[in-house]
């Protein structure tokens, strides 16, 4: 089957709207989720996919976020020479219910650097996002067992694990709900200041 990933510019440079179009006749229906071919002028460095993950979310109003995963210090390869910083790409699409999904850029030499995009995840839309590297991502869940499925191009590191406040005044981001359900973990992270620089990537 031939059916498409249309890939689309976002606000934010280098994150991606990915739409699945799909083949519906009686039977029900076919589209795609993933392709490297496609993908791979989006995926660069020769990334592929590492982990898919999934993520359940019982009830409406759940915030997870905004988290994200600094990129792995330079590597020797098999040669000895040093491979460049690697950051984690993440794809992001809505399985059941509707999300509303956010990425924060904290690339520090980007031009929209502290800026964020949002926009709507569902089953019926068949849309999802690339993340790249040095972006936050979060998102709340906007209809009872909401869940999504994440493919990332890294393998998961504790050590570089981070994350910014949902509710940080300084980057003013709009939930359509009241924040419920949100973890100790994604409360603890510290509020922005002036002093940050961003992530280097």
């Amino acid at each position: 089957m031939g059916q498409q990933l249309v890939v689309s510019d976002t606000p934010l440079q280098g994150v991606k709207s990915i739409i699945s179009t799909s083949y519906v006749d009686e039977r029900g229906s076919f589209s795609r989720w993933f392709c490297l071919q496609t993908l791979s002028s989006v995926l660069p460095n020769g990334q592929q996919i590492r982990q898919i993950n999934h993520s359940v979310n019982l009830r409406a109003g759940t915030v997870r976020g905004m988290h994200l995963q600094h990129p792995a210090a330079a590597e020797k390869n098999g040669s000895g020479e040093y491979n460049p910083h690697v950051g984690e790409y993440k794809l992001v699409r809505c399985m059941r219910g509707k999300v509303h999904d956010v990425v924060l850029d904290l690339r520090r030499h980007s031009n929209t650097f502290g800026h964020h995009f949002a926009i709507e995840l569902s089953e019926e839309n068949q849309r999802m996002l690339l993340i790249p590297p040095g972006c936050a991502h979060g998102f709340q869940a906007l209809a009872d067992n909401s869940q999504l499925l994440y493919l990332h191009t890294q393998d998961y590191q504790a050590a570089l694990e981070a994350g910014v406040r949902v509710d940080d005044p300084h980057f003013n981001i709009q939930w359509p709900l009241p924040i419920q359900y949100l973890s100790g973990r994604d409360q603890s992270f510290a509020l922005f200041s002036e002093s940050m620089q961003g992530i280097s990537l």
